[in-house]
């Protein structure tokens, strides 16, 4: 390949890298080798001017836009830092901040480099006006509902602080290594694809469609970076701490050093304490302390001159890969994963790691007994990222190939062509079994909390269920059968009090009857319905009957609803099995419908509409109107536009928002003007 031909190849590669990324959440490289191969390109790009390209990777920042949201100008650019991998480019940073400052003397403020999403927060007057994501530096999507629900992050400011009247804060928007691990062990029992790492799961969590998949995932914020007319300091720290003292969450190992050395010594005590942090970083940002003198060292085209991201490297270990099994969920995708001699990495002992599907597995070329290289991905999941090398003989073990068998039942696997994953397509696989019962009676779907894993277990080692429908055929006497007499007779039981395990697990179960359609429908477990999607199947078919005569069109009508999840839904009832567990589940009292007062709450006063919500409220909350909005067939969204019917607008609706209303015509609706619609 020549170079001109590499350059070429290079510029598609880190596209795709880039839409990986920011657009996917989905990264196949890791940092350093992003900018290894954009470092690459810059240099191949200065060699052949005559090849310059406005759209190239290195023209632009990264982008994290999606289709989803109201796009937003930033009134600043939210440029990148140029990233170094080794103390050597630190010191020929520290230099050229000395040469352009012309010998004044400086201070650098060493900072945490959080690994999550970054934002841009707009404030006026002390209120929460906007929240923008980077984008492509310029421009970023309005996400301002989203972030509302971040505890971390201040709505409204305490009055009589020194803040000017509208300022900028920037941050990173976090989740938690708790929180991202229950997360994981929620979708894996759903059988969804998991998380990569608590960047991917924040940067999706934010990007959700509905606020309260926000509220519930519990992200985190840090803010690093304060702009705009009329702040305090004159000193980036001395602003950190003003802001600090407004109430917002800024991070407590911010250091000031006074030269190379206090900078290193910063650098190797995070290099190892980051991994008591309860929170993803990758690295240590450099900034200079004196605004005056930023602004004096001024700004390239993607990046500022003084400051500069130290990537730390991700730690790595090697060790002995012993066996490789596979693992079938609910939903029948079968995973590898790799069992290994336990080692010490991060902090904690591993010895197993996840190999994710046939095509990560085929493309390490692993054989047991094989030297591997491990590491922590998003300094949490253990990953196998190669082989040792030095290791390698050539009396290897036995290759590791995907089995084409299901390890659990026998039955020849599938794959998809437009899928990742391999299945066992075998309904009646014992695993699959199981977490089917497992999804049925979890809390966000029929919520029998007087179950779990190992009781499902038993009864359907036991034989007294075989899918969750027969929980509702169980008696007092099939749990704990009576004892006999000397002549085979029952003998009856004079006192039931020792069995209190069992008559909470029937009062569970015969509670669960009342557990409204829409949660019913999501624990079936119908293959991508979850709770979003069950909600507006129920609430638009209104009973299981007339789900299950729905053709593919009608349900491609419905707000949220493609030809993935309408497909799955008409292919579930094609399956006699499930029709029969659908009439088991009727006969036993379970809610198949909406009930007659459900009923009578709705209308089609909104139908068509789209309605946007903002403000404080008297009479209900804002999620009770978002209730309200969809029983009666409208459509909550989160920003305006030209397509907003109106925006229900309680006390203090955000000024942005407002303008933008006016801007278009949007009517403004109050809140008792509202319930008067409704009526």
């Amino acid at each position: 390949m020549t170079e001109k031909e590499e350059l070429l190849s290079l510029r598609q590669s880190l596209h795709q890298h880039n839409y990986n990324y920011y657009v996917l959440n989905a990264p196949t490289i890791g940092d350093q080798e992003f900018d290894m191969q954009m470092h690459r390109l810059q240099e191949l790009e200065s060699k052949y001017p005559e090849l310059f390209d406005a759209n190239s990777p290195t023209q632009r920042v990264g982008s994290d836009l999606s289709n989803e949201f109201q796009t937003v100008v930033h009134k600043r650019p939210m440029l990148s830092l140029s990233n170094t991998y080794n103390q050597q480019e630190v010191s020929e940073f520290y230099h050229r901040v000395e040469e352009g400052l012309k010998g004044d003397a400086f201070q650098i403020c060493c900072e945490m480099k959080f690994d999550g999403l970054s934002i841009s927060l707009h404030y006026e007057k002390g209120r929460l006006v906007r929240a923008v994501t980077r984008g492509d530096g310029t421009q970023g999507d309005d996400v301002t509902e989203n972030v509302r629900t971040i505890r971390s992050i201040p709505l409204v400011l305490p009055e009589g602080l020194d803040y000017p009247d509208e300022f900028e804060i920037r941050g990173e928007v976090l989740m938690p290594f708790d929180v991202f691990e229950k997360l994981n062990k929620e979708r894996e029992s759903k059988g969804e694809q998991l998380f990569a790492n608590p960047r991917n799961a924040a940067s999706g969590t934010l990007k959700s469609k509905d606020p309260r998949v926000c509220a519930e995932r519990k992200l985190d914020a840090y803010l690093y970076y304060l702009l705009g007319d009329g702040i305090p300091g004159e000193s980036h720290y001395d602003n950190l701490q003003c802001a600090k003292r407004w109430g917002f969450k800024i991070s407590d190992e911010m250091r000031l050093a006074n030269g190379l050395d206090e900078i290193f010594e910063y650098i190797n005590h995070w290099d190892t304490e980051r991994h008591h942090l309860p929170f993803a970083t990758d690295g240590i940002v450099l900034k200079v302390n004196s605004l005056s003198q930023q602004r004096s060292l001024g700004l390239t085209a993607k990046s500022p001159r003084w400051a500069i991201a130290y990537k730390f490297q991700a730690e790595q270990v090697s060790t002995i890969l012993r066996e490789v099994t596979f693992q079938v969920g609910r939903t029948g995708v079968v995973t590898p994963v790799a069992n290994m001699d336990p080692v010490l990495l991060a902090g904690t002992i591993v010895k197993r790691a996840t190999l994710h599907n046939a095509d990560v597995l085929a493309s390490l070329d692993l054989h047991i007994g094989d030297h591997v290289l491990v590491e922590k991905g998003g300094e949490i999941i253990p990953k196998i990222v190669g082989v040792d090398e030095q290791y390698i003989s050539d009396d290897r073990g036995e290759k590791v190939e995907f089995v084409s068998l299901c390890p659990e039942c026998g039955t020849p696997l599938v794959r998809n062509e437009e899928e990742a994953a391999t299945y066992c397509p075998n309904d009646e696989c014992r695993p699959q079994l199981l977490g089917r019962i497992e999804h049925f009676i979890s809390r966000k779907a029929m919520n029998i909390d007087s179950l779990g894993p190992e009781t499902v277990d038993k009864f359907f080692s036991d034989g007294l269920i075989h899918d969750a429908s027969d929980l509702y055929e169980l008696t007092f006497d099939k749990l704990c059968p009576p004892p006999l007499d000397l002549f085979g007779n029952p003998i009856p039981y004079n006192d039931k009090k020792e069995h209190l395990l069992e008559k909470n697990i029937l009062a569970g179960i015969e509670e669960s009857k009342n557990v409204p359609f829409e949660r019913v429908l999501f624990a079936m477990g119908i293959r991508f319905v979850g709770e979003i999607a069950a909600k507006a199947l129920a609430r638009n078919f209104k009973s299981i009957d007339a789900l299950k005569s729905a053709t593919l069109e009608q349900m491609l009508e419905v707000n949220g609803i493609g030809m993935v999840i309408a497909q799955s839904v008409i292919n579930w009832f094609a399956e006699d099995r499930n029709l029969q567990f659908v009439e088991k589940l009727r006969r036993n009292g379970v809610q198949l419908a909406l009930t007659e007062t459900e009923l009578s709450a709705q209308s089609e006063t909104f139908a068509g509409m789209s309605i946007v919500i903002s403000g404080v409220f008297q009479h209900h909350s804002r999620d009770e109107y978002k209730a309200i909005i969809e029983q009666h067939s409208g459509k909550n969204v989160g920003s305006i536009s030209a397509k907003t019917s109106f925006v229900l607008a309680g006390s203090n609706m955000g000024p942005a928002k407002l303008e933008k209303a006016n801007k278009l015509g949007v009517r403004i609706v109050s809140e008792d003007e509202f319930l008067s619609m409704l009526k």
